[in-house]
């Protein structure tokens, strides 16, 4: 029996994947649940999983946009181990067809350059005239009119290459990629932001003393406690933007038309770096959670993302969200909001600097914080209270964040 297996729906709001790597080939034979290929949505990279056992015979190319639904392959169940070569001999005809398909136009295209015309490469007016708007050398283009004269639509459809500069010895070697669909959504998006919303960026300073003082403490107890999860920074910053967002509801708001939307929950998006880009997984219900709880979640989904694990769902919704740049070294930098949200705080490394106490300098641990948000839907007075209220919870965790009792907050 052979069977038609197509692309499942990974959401509810994608249609079209990617194909991005077939991890069997033509003919192989699988077994039920392994995994043949990984698809890259605009959101994700899964796996796609054998439905049955059998020889697979494959429909679709790798990078191949495929609309849900569609048929990327057929497994023969009544195919063996023993026969793996049978569909692979079976498709070999096949190939010249290809070939010959590829060979009559090649045949073709020398016909225009047999005659020597002096017409040959040289551009009309009008493609002159785009040819150096576009600096773009006639040579570089291929004429399709009569004689090999380059048209105006050979000029339009022309695309030229970036100059390098003059070359002065060495290796200069170039090479071209496609990029993934999840980075050209992730591409899209970002200009997005940049283009439909009215992005501004507010900063401040936060001195890491008193949190590092509380880590001291009890970061070992905390880890022996909770089966080795560590106390991070991540749940103080979670906690601290859960606190401000609750007395600066403004930035929890997104835009929807001439609506504004506010929540009374807390969904914290926690941008982490995967090996297929930029994941943006969300801690549901950060409101509820204890600084255990946070620290577990935030380990669950970052193991997930970076062993290409995560799904659609996990990277859902989310009302505000945290990046860290601080971890690759950056000192200051501007997020950029992820839409349809309207803030995101941005952390940063952490250098010890001399600052004024009490009239006096001393030497401290700081961090640079940044808020992007959406100007349209969160005033000033809104953004700016906002990261006070990160800062001043930070710089005082045990009576903010812990109710004063530590012990009791980190459950130990």
């Amino acid at each position: 029996m052979i069977l038609e297996m197509k692309v499942p729906s990974p959401g509810e709001s994608i249609t079209e994947v990617e194909i991005a790597t077939w991890l069997v080939k033509d003919g192989d034979y699988v077994e039920k649940d392994q995994a043949i290929a990984e698809v890259d949505s605009d959101k994700a990279t899964l796996e796609l999983p054998a439905e049955v056992s059998g020889i697979i015979t494959l429909k679709a190319e790798e990078g191949d946009a495929v609309k849900v639904g569609q048929v990327v392959c057929l497994i023969d169940t009544d195919g063996k181990p023993s026969g793996d070569a049978a569909p692979a001999a079976a498709k070999a005809p096949e190939a010249p067809k290809a070939e010959e398909k590829k060979e009559e136009p090649k045949a073709a295209a020398p016909a225009p350059a047999a005659p020597a015309s002096y017409a040959a490469g040289t551009p009309s007016p009008a493609a002159k005239k785009i040819l150096d708007e576009k600096n773009i050398p006639a040579a570089d283009v291929t004429g399709t009119g009569k004689g090999g004269r380059i048209t105006k639509d050979d000029a339009v459809n022309a695309t030229g290459k970036a100059s390098m500069g003059t070359p002065t010895g060495g290796n200069r070697g170039s090479e071209r990629t496609k990029l993934s669909m999840l980075r050209r959504k992730v591409a899209e998006r970002l200009v997005a932001a940049k283009n439909e919303t009215a992005m501004l960026t507010t900063f401040n300073e936060v001195n890491m003393t008193p949190i590092n003082n509380v880590r001291n403490e009890f970061k070992d107890a905390f880890k022996a406690k909770h089966n080795g999860v560590s106390l991070g920074y991540m749940s103080f910053f979670t906690k601290a933007v859960v606190r401000a967002l609750q007395l600066f509801p403004d930035v929890n708001s997104m835009i929807d038309g001439d609506f504004k939307t506010t929540y009374d929950f807390a969904d914290i998006s926690i941008a982490v770096s995967g090996p297929k880009g930029l994941m943006v997984p969300v801690v549901r219900n950060a409101e509820t959670l204890t600084f255990r709880g946070i620290e577990a979640e935030i380990k669950r989904l970052a193991l997930r993302a970076r062993d290409g694990q995560i799904t659609v769902d996990d990277m859902t919704g989310g009302t505000f969200t945290i990046t860290n740049g601080g971890v690759f070294g950056s000192m200051l930098s501007t997020p950029i909001i992820n839409p349809p949200q309207s803030g995101i705080l941005g952390m940063h490394n952490i250098i010890e600097r001399p600052i004024a106490v009490n009239g006096k300098v001393e030497i401290h641990p700081m961090m640079y914080v940044a808020l992007s948000y959406d100007h349209r839907i969160i005033d000033g007075r809104e953004s700016v209270g906002f990261l006070v209220a990160v800062k001043e919870a930070l710089e005082n965790p045990v009576e903010l964040l812990m109710d004063n009792n530590p012990k009791k907050a980190l459950e130990l």
